[in-house]
């Protein structure tokens, strides 16, 4: 199929739209962005052109953090409605609207003098970086698992760390891009104090250099060190992963609440009544939105709790193939972060060896 079809390929309305491709992913699981049609065959999502003037208001909307349900309102329900919850937001727009002509100017400037630069939201590289480096390796058993991959290509910016255990991977898109497409491993324990430079910031230009990653924000510039080895190929394993047997949609904090108090090993119960936590001393049910069969899995809370602290929003995705493969952590509610978490295997009569 191509876009003579009068379809559009996932490629094209993440350019079009300015939503990242994983984006895209999500608001069709969320039943926000359905795909005129799916590939039997590959899975590919093919989108009309009417869905990309959708998909650019949904990107608008998320950009000022509405909610998927006030979103959802907005965009098929009554008029006036919708003009109450955009009110809402409407100071933070003007605000947007006053400085982006100064913001235009910035970057023209900066990214004059930067040669292959990336320009983003300081505040929002901050955080991907504390969500991500989470998954970094503590020790430097493997040095180039203590550090963050960081790519750029096409219109975003990509940070992705693992441990072998955990694995997480965060896209932004970038304000504006210049220059050729690169990649540097960072080294993850420098960044403590450069996030929180970026706090202070409204936008940062990162270009790599023969010195390192550089950070330019507000006239001022900052380096992280890089590890001069080759990352692992965490695409291979993204695209290797099982297919979804369970998918879990609950609260987050509760959830984090029972791991903060937990032992070293966590065991989830799922089936249709929700999400049963224990351990050795306590058992607790969490009301949760459960698809598929039921299943058992248990985890090293050093590996789990990590990966929750950094997940965004205030609800949690779980997708889960089997309790000895990888599960998937999304928020529900923003689909750029993806965290992989490896259970500990533990045989039960719901989880009968293959």
């Amino acid at each position: 199929m191509t876009e003579s079809d009068g379809l559009i390929t996932i490629g094209v309305l993440a350019r079009a739209s300015g939503l990242t491709a994983s984006a895209l992913r999500f608001y069709d699981d969320c039943g926000l962005l359905a795909p005129a049609r799916v590939d039997p065959l590959t899975g590919y999502r093919y989108y009309t052109e009417a869905q990309r003037e959708r998909a650019a208001l949904i990107r608008r909307l998320r950009a000022i953090e509405v909610p998927l349900d006030s979103i959802s309102d907005i965009l098929s329900g009554d008029t006036g409605r919708a003009e109450r919850l955009l009110d809402e937001h409407v100071d933070e727009l003007r605000r947007r609207a006053r400085t982006a002509a100064d913001i235009a100017e910035q970057i023209k400037q900066t990214l004059g003098s930067m040669g292959d630069g990336v320009t983003l939201s300081a505040a929002l590289l901050a955080e991907a970086f504390e969500q991500v480096r989470a998954a970094a390796a503590d020790d430097r058993e493997i040095p180039v698992l203590a550090g963050i991959l960081v790519e750029a290509s096409a219109n975003s910016l990509t940070l992705t760390a693992t441990d072998r255990y955990r694995l997480s991977t965060r896209t932004m898109v970038s304000r504006d891009r210049h220059g050729d497409d690169w990649s540097v491993v960072v080294d993850a324990g420098d960044l403590t104090p450069i996030i929180g430079w970026l706090r202070h910031l409204d936008e940062i230009v990162a270009a790599p250099t023969d010195q390192g990653l550089s950070l330019v924000g507000d006239g001022a510039e900052r380096r992280c060190r890089v590890i001069d080895e080759p990352f692992p190929d965490y695409r291979a394993v993204l695209s290797g992963l099982a297919p979804v047997r369970t998918r879990v949609v609950t609260a987050r904090t509760p959830l984090l609440t029972l791991l903060e108090k937990s032992s070293a090993t966590m065991r989830f119960e799922v089936d249709h009544t929700g999400l049963t936590v224990s351990d050795s001393n306590h058992r607790h049910h969490l009301p949760a939105a459960v698809t598929g069969s039921a299943i058992d899995l248990s985890f090293n809370i050093t590996t789990l709790l990590p990966a929750i602290h950094a997940a965004l929003g205030p609800d949690l995705m779980l997708d889960i193939a089997a309790p000895d493969r990888p599960i998937v952590l999304r928020s529900a509610t923003d689909g750029d972060l993806t965290t992989l978490a490896m259970p500990t295997w533990q045989s039960t009569d719901r989880n009968p060896q293959p």
